[in-house]
């Protein structure tokens, strides 16, 4: 579930993206699901999807692949409508196979709804026994199929009131938009843990996972979806349900540091600022004489410029990203998943040769791409190779819709810094603090850390 060793870039992963449409322009409905999804590819690669209210039913397009590959123009101008949900995947939970891919359309003696989910439901195995033992057959392996079935089965007409009850059943982390044949419904887990925002346009209301994806459809930004919330969107406008009960702030410290887009701000925090930030605290703490700081591009870039300001050394492209590279999730052998970095990335010899340097990076997971990196940079002649992470060591699994190995995979669970160093054969290496990472936010709300110190918002599974 959580294991894919054979991920070659070496980096957690996000699990998916979500938008939500409600417009009186049906015919731009297509559309600006194109773009906001096509917006938050960096959040899932797998496969892509969108159902749509064309005439007073659901009708849904999914498949394989990029959003470019998925929703092509032929799809545009057959799916037209006035409510819109769309899905970009990456898989924790569920196999990687097209009848995992969302939106979900499910049919019920009330009508029928379409949902798509970012995040992971820790009691999803249980609540699956629980509806297989009373007859549900599933169609997919994918938590969300459960969610779906819970709140077609015990709904009785009232669609609100099924999901209220639902949210206060599952457990984990989640961000869900919904349509029916007539609204638009946007829910999120009791503590924020996966992202959901809300924007305007002059034709009607927008939902996203982050506000780059807002801004993509021509929209307004207008705030974070609250922890716990349900928002409603009909004809009539926006109607909102708090809950007060359980709701408390812990968003993910990883969409700061690695998944979100530097464009976006979740929470309150713009994410470039709190990359920038961490770099200039970074600086502070584990300061080096050298003459050319550089990032591994892309997310550690904000990171590597801030500390580069910070202590008035030069900043450069030390490594050159190919933009064209693809993820391959299994390779023949070792040997050629350790060439693959170097189809991903190269370093400018002509800029590092002959100088001391800083590789600023956003984390380490199993240190493999780190250390073969370190290898490169030496190789094409640096004299010294001193490496800075804009993240504290990652020690624990995560359960919420982040793709984490198990914890004996985690270097940082199983070396310390000095060890970590020699394997990854830096001349010497600096990990930001717990507190140098909450301070880059320059937030007082709450954030999940679990990850990082293995404090858990609630209950998790204990086969880590």
């Amino acid at each position: 579930m959580y294991d894919n060793i054979f991920d070659d870039d070496d980096k957690l992963h996000e699990e998916c993206g979500v938008v939500g449409i409600f417009t009186e322009n049906s015919e731009l409905t297509s559309q600006l699901m194109y773009y906001g999804l096509f917006a938050l590819q960096h959040r899932g690669q797998e496969s892509a999807g969108i159902a749509i209210n064309t005439g007073g039913k659901i009708d849904y397009h999914k498949g394989m692949g990029l959003v470019t590959d998925v929703i092509t123009k032929d799809v545009i101008e057959r799916l037209s409508g006035g409510i819109a949900i769309g899905h970009v995947r990456y898989s924790t939970s569920g196999g990687s196979q097209l009848e995992n891919a969302q939106p979900l359309v499910v049919k019920f003696k009330s009508g029928s709804i379409a949902l798509a989910h970012n995040g992971n439901l820790v009691n999803a195995d249980s609540l699956r026994a629980i509806l297989e033992d009373s007859g549900v057959i599933f169609q997919t392996s994918i938590d969300t199929e459960v969610v779906a079935n819970m709140i077609a089965r015990n709904s009785n007409g009232d669609i609100i009131k099924s999901i209220k009850n639902v949210m206060e059943i599952i457990k984990g982390a989640f961000a869900f938009v919904l349509m029916t044949g007539k609204e638009l419904i946007g829910f999120r887990d009791h503590f924020g843990l996966r992202p959901l925002c809300l924007g305007k346009r002059p034709d009607g209301y927008l939902l996203a996972s982050e506000s780059c994806a807002i801004s993509a459809m021509g929209g307004e930004f207008v705030r974070d979806i609250e922890p716990g919330e349900i928002v409603i969107i009909t004809e009539k406008g926006i109607e909102s349900i708090k809950s007060t009960k359980y709701a408390q702030q812990k968003s993910c410290i990883f969409e700061y540091v690695y998944f979100a887009r530097p464009d976006s701000t979740i929470d309150g925090v713009n994410v470039y600022e709190a990359r920038y930030n961490a770099g200039k605290i970074l600086a502070h703490e584990a300061p080096v004489k050298a003459d050319l700081v550089f990032a591994v591009p892309d997310s550690g870039t904000p990171a590597a410029m801030g500390y580069a300001h910070e202590l008035g050394i030069p900043f450069g492209l030390g490594l050159i990203k190919n933009r064209y590279a693809k993820r391959t999730f299994i390779e023949p052998s070792q040997d050629l998943r350790e060439e693959g970095v170097k189809t991903k990335l190269s370093v400018l010899k002509e800029l590092v040769k002959d100088k001391i340097v800083v590789m600023i990076d956003d984390s380490i997971v199993r240190g493999t791409t780190t250390r073969q990196l370190a290898e490169m940079v030496r190789k094409a002649g640096a004299k010294e190779v001193h490496i800075r992470i804009a993240s504290p060591p990652v020690t624990h699994s995560c359960f919420f819709g982040i793709d984490t190995p198990f914890r004996h995979y985690l270097i940082g669970a199983t070396k310390t810094v000095d060890e970590i160093k020699d394997y990854i054969k830096a001349d010497s290496l600096y990990f930001l603090s717990i507190e140098g990472l909450r301070k880059s936010t320059e937030s007082d709300k709450g954030f999940c850390l679990a990850c990082l110190n293995g404090d858990y918002p609630m209950e998790v599974p204990k086969f880590d």
